[in-house]
């Protein structure tokens, strides 16, 4: 075989990058200086025929169009010549980086580093537009949904993909959303200097943008027809309003148009018709946890079934405590009040009956975290660590208050909280955790810290929340204050709940990285999801709960003033707690945004091998990524790839593996 000698480089011919600014783009003075600033000689052309030797060898020629839609630009893709736009040469210049290769006519940077995925299109011809428009943009297109997309493109609330997005909490628009992006492809501005020809770029204009996004992201009841079925005139008013705020519209029950019915399932024992086959029939829990998760949920899970045959049941009203110091009546007590919680159908959702209750709280943005919902769970057995006998047994009224009922109410949800919240530690976090694993450990610290975050901390505070409003309810009392209870425990809700739900996103990301990655942990989530206590629930279903138990908590306290007289003091208290979780979800929404940056880290983590653990922090935040190259010998050899990570307090420096 014959060896090329050392100097082959030297001896091929040098390429040299040459501009040729076509009509209109010759006129523009910025983009003459931008490429000037870049260091990259140009030419200009009236027209492309004048340029005859676009396919010199010596050079390669790129065109810089200013116009993507006439017939100059159809030409030059027809031969395969590279194409920009003005904008992209000016962030080029902006950035200090060369004029980009592209396969494709590059316009702008509007969408670059966006890879988007599209659903529910049926016109070809659409279609092509669309992609055609983001290529321009610098986007990307994927066929397959993954978790690598950034923004789902719908034209539907059907199908896998949509319900993919959902879980993953990826921003589902519009295809308004690239016309429009498209309409703005030339926002990027500048500020000239004389005396040196220096310019400052101030900004261009990014789709992405939150702000500019959120304009056509896909409402939750896009497509969607409802009608209502069991409920008050003010509550179906309320409904209906709803369904128009978020997209959707309402008609009659029975109309042909409509596509669910929603059902109002403890007064509704049977439909008043036949449903057809493509009606959606669904318990209310849909319509409220859709709006709270700001996209349409899987019907699947909330499906109307006609009730069995009611069993007779005991309340706490039949009870006849003569004793009230008799052990074993106090024994029965809590039996039927740990009775009562296990027979209660609880929602994942805000508690039925509540869609009348007072709108004051401002919940829109913390909701936006939840995106999965889960159907009731029924746990088993409370448990024995967490069902301390009361001190005090009192004979609750033989007529119960309304009052009454909605505490109760509060009691069942929070004992069934406490319930799943020792589930998911006990059944998940603890053999995760657990040294001496046949096999090495299932997933890595970092990976179990990740997921579970403050949830021990969240069960420790809700654990004491359950036991005091257990003896409310045993010794319970018109006068007896729940607003307390909460008040008692405010500060520490705030303490928890924060660093959960605003990584809760990542949780879930944690999760089916690790199930597709990890064929361990994979197994390990088969055989503990399937066991009774997670009700066919999986671990990231169960861990959306403490995303929705304050809102939950809060409209049952606003329930519990409407129920409580002006004379009785826990009126007062009661507004001061629900001020307090309206405080603790303020915080929530306001460090949201700050989390966005430290999330950045985890992508560094599972990204390194060997990253070391002690790179998460609670106060770190990734500033800049920075691909390199070492020029000096101290810490690398010499043209060593190096990146460098900037972090809000330190430098890291990544050198890769020569093996």
């Amino acid at each position: 075989m014959h060896k090329m000698g050392n100097n082959w480089l030297e001896e091929m011919p040098q390429i040299e990058t040459r501009v040729v600014l076509v009509q209109e783009a010759g006129k523009r003075e910025e983009l003459l200086k931008a490429l000037e600033e870049i260091k990259v000689p140009y030419i200009k052309m009236e027209s492309v025929e004048e340029f005859g030797d676009s396919e010199s060898p010596e050079f390669e020629t790129v065109f810089i169009v200013a116009d993507f839609q006439n017939s100059i630009l159809d030409n030059l893709y027809k031969f395969d010549c590279r194409v920009l736009g003005p904008p992209i040469v000016l962030h080029c210049a902006q950035k200090g980086e060369p004029l980009p290769f592209s396969c494709r006519p590059l316009y702008c940077a509007s969408m670059l580093n966006l890879v988007l995925c599209f659903t529910g299109f049926r016109k070809k011809e659409e279609l092509v537009k669309l992609v055609t428009l983001v290529h321009h943009m610098g986007g990307i297109i994927r066929r397959d949904f993954s978790s690598k997309i950034t923004h789902l493109v719908a034209n539907s609330t059907q199908g896998d993909k949509f319900r993919l997005a959902v879980s993953l909490g990826t921003p589902i628009v519009k295809a308004e959303w690239i016309y429009k992006a498209w309409e703005r492809r030339n926002e990027i501005d500048c500020k000239y200097t004389t005396g040196f020809n220096e310019y400052l770029f101030l900004s261009d204009f990014r789709a992405a943008e939150e702000e500019f996004r959120n304009e056509f992201k896909v409402p939750p009841f896009q497509d969607c027809m409802l009608s209502f079925l069991g409920f008050s005139d003010e509550e179906r008013i309320n409904m209906e309003e709803m369904t128009k705020m978020q997209g959707g519209q309402y008609l009659p029950v029975s109309d042909d148009r409509c596509t669910h019915l929603v059902v109002e399932e403890n007064t509704v024992k049977d439909l008043p018709f036949e449903p057809p086959k493509k009606l959606y029939v669904v318990k209310q829990e849909w319509f409220w946890g859709s709006i709270q998760m700001d996209a349409r949920a899987g019907e699947s899970m909330y499906l109307f079934e006609k009730p069995e045959s009611p069993e007779l049941k005991k309340s706490v009203s039949q009870l006849s405590l003569n004793t009230p110091n008799s052990n074993r009546k106090r024994r029965r007590l809590r039996e039927t009040l740990a009775q009562l919680t296990r027979e209660t159908d609880m929602s994942p959702f805000p508690p039925r009956k509540r869609p009348s209750a007072e709108h004051s709280l401002s919940m829109g943005s913390l909701l936006d975290i939840s995106n999965t919902p889960e159907s009731s769970i029924t746990s088993g057995e409370t448990p024995k660590s967490y069902s301390k006998p009361s001190k005090n047994s009192t004979p609750l009224p033989a007529k119960q208050s309304a009052r009454w009922q909605v505490a109760k109410e509060l009691y069942q949800t929070e004992s069934n909280y406490v319930d799943i919240l020792t589930t998911i530690i006990q059944l998940f976090q603890v053999p995760l955790e657990k040294e001496g694993q046949l096999g090495g450990p299932i997933l890595a610290q970092e990976e179990i810290k990740t997921i579970f975050g403050s949830i021990p901390d969240i069960l420790d505070v809700h654990t004491k929340i359950k036991e005091d409003l257990e003896g409310l309810m045993i010794n319970w009392a018109e006068s007896k204050s729940i607003g307390d209870v909460i008040l008692k425990y405010s500060k520490d809700l705030l303490k928890t709940y924060p660093p959960f739900v605003n990584f809760f996103e990542m949780s879930k990301e944690t999760i089916m990285k690790c199930e597709k990655q990890k064929p361990r942990f994979h197994a390990f989530l088969k055989i503990n999801q399937a066991k009774p206590e997670c009700g066919r629930q999986s671990l990231a279903e169960l861990l959306i709960r403490p995303v929705q138990r304050l809102p939950s908590v809060a409209l049952l306290l606003n329930d519990l003033k409407k129920h409580t007289a002006e004379d009785n003091p826990d009126k007062y208290m009661l507004e001061r707690a629900i001020e307090s979780l309206k405080e603790v979800m303020t915080h929530i929404n306001e460090d949201k945004r700050k989390t966005e940056a430290q999330r950045l880290i985890f992508d560094v983590v599972y990204e390194v091998d060997g990253c070391p653990a002690n790179l998460l922090s609670s106060h770190r935040s990734l500033v800049q990524r920075l691909e390199t190259v070492a020029l000096g010998d101290d810490l690398c050899d010499r043209g060593e790839q190096v990146t460098l990570f900037l972090f809000n307090d330190c430098l890291e420096l990544l050198k890769y593996s020569k093996f």
